[in-house]
């Protein structure tokens, strides 16, 4: 296997005897095991990339999990923050289909993470950016899965003064990976019990002193 050359772009998750490559440019995701990982973990020793996160350890699923049938509607959030809502995405979405398919994943990330040096927002102001943009997604025909929620709720607070509320993260059980917003205190906001098992591998947790 032809393990990647580490950058400022890649983040490593740490999970059992595996680790789990993302280059947040590209989007490509390699999963090292054995040679190949300790390959990997020795170059990052000697480079600028940020070093990797332990995942944490998910409860045996066999592959499956068990959701909540409860669905609960919120009040509709003000139309101030639909109307935002609804631009921001069709921002997102137009970012994420322009420009060269290699880079998608990239435009988004820079994206999402545009407000990461503003305050962190409440948990009642992220719960009403990703409401408003869930909302806002029923009005496009377009796939709008949890990286294109989150990028435009990012953006939505990032508007208002809030910010470093994109999380990204690896799970394990089987390995997979998701984008999210959390609050202040680093809980994440509308999401369902599981994503708790996610490790976010973005944000400054996993960055290594030598890349700050």
């Amino acid at each position: 296997m032809n393990v990647p050359a580490p950058s400022r772009h890649t983040r490593t998750a740490l999970a059992a005897e595996a680790g789990v490559v993302v280059n947040y440019r590209t989007g490509t995701t390699v999963v090292l095991t054995g040679d190949s990982l300790a390959r990997w973990l020795g170059s990052l020793e000697r480079g600028e990339a940020p070093a990797p996160v332990t995942v944490r350890a998910s409860e045996i699923s066999w592959g499956t999990s068990e959701s909540s049938v409860r669905l609960d509607l919120p009040a509709p959030p003000p139309w101030s923050w639909r109307i935002a809502a609804t631009v921001l995405l069709t921002g997102t979405l137009t970012a994420r289909w322009l420009g060269p398919r290699r880079t998608r994943f990239g435009r988004l990330v820079r994206l999402a993470e545009a407000g990461s040096a503003l305050p962190p927002p409440t948990r009642a102001h992220a719960s009403l950016a990703v409401r408003s943009v869930r909302w806002a997604a029923r009005l496009f025909p377009a796939r709008v899965a949890c990286l294109e929620e989150s990028t435009a709720a990012a953006l939505l607070l990032a508007a208002g003064g809030r910010g470093g509320a994109w999380r990204h993260g690896v799970a394990t059980d089987p390995i997979r990976m998701h984008a999210w917003i959390c609050d202040v205190h680093g809980q994440p906001i509308e999401e369902p019990a599981q994503t708790g098992d996610y490790s976010p591998i973005n944000g400054p947790e996993p960055t290594s002193k030598r890349y700050r």
